[in-house]
């Protein structure tokens, strides 16, 4: 009975991961491993259930990973499979963010072929004038540097490390803290901007 049990938990799993369709893609991004260090990546297929990486380091099988993916956002799961130059990993989501991923996705598969215009929501931009300042709710003011950001939010590199969610003031924004990684934080505007906004501040 033990053996047709595992036999039927198998059978259900591989009918699981059979359920969502890779799709080729070409995104960039960054993860975090379990060191807490970040580090750039690629993402060269994806579906809601999983994705493969191209990255500078591997990594342990079933080793925890958080990834920000240009386009689609944040994503965590597992190590799952190790491969030359990178690992591809589980997708860990709700069954609605699973159908918002791939909504998502069937959007970059068709783009080409229906000649839809980039979507610039999350497209990362390096400012001409990346200096400026951000002010903690308390009043505390640092001056930080822009490594790139996007309409809804920065990446920042700064001396200190705000609590995640707490509020702040970048240069006349407001925006809230959303993650760390080594040397800065990433903030998210409580507005998405526009272009011109971001122009005006920053020579993008």
């Amino acid at each position: 009975m033990e053996a047709v049990a595992a036999h039927t938990t198998l059978t259900r799993r591989q009918i699981d991961r059979r359920r969502y369709q890779r799709v080729k893609v070409n995104l960039l991004g960054r993860f975090m491993l379990s060191n807490r260090r970040e580090y750039p990546c690629q993402v060269i297929d994806m579906s809601p259930g999983g994705a493969a990486l191209m990255t500078p380091v591997s990594g342990t099988m079933g080793e925890r990973v958080i990834a920000y993916i240009d386009h689609i956002g944040r994503i965590e799961g597992e190590i799952a499979r190790l491969f030359d130059g990178g690992f591809a990993m589980t997708i860990h989501a709700t069954a609605r963010k699973r159908d918002k991923l791939a909504a998502q996705l069937t959007w970059h598969a068709n783009r080409d072929a229906l000649g839809l215009p980039e979507d610039r929501r999350h497209e990362r931009i390096v400012p001409r004038n990346p200096y400026t300042h951000i002010v903690l709710d308390d009043g505390r003011q640092y001056k930080c540097k822009v490594i790139d950001m996007s309409l809804s939010g920065a990446a920042i590199s700064l001396d200190v490390k705000p609590a995640i969610g707490a509020p702040v003031t970048f240069g006349k924004m407001r925006a809230r803290v959303v993650r760390h990684f080594e040397g800065g934080v990433a903030v998210e505007f409580s507005t998405v901007q526009n272009h011109e906004t971001l122009d005006r501040h920053f020579g993008i």
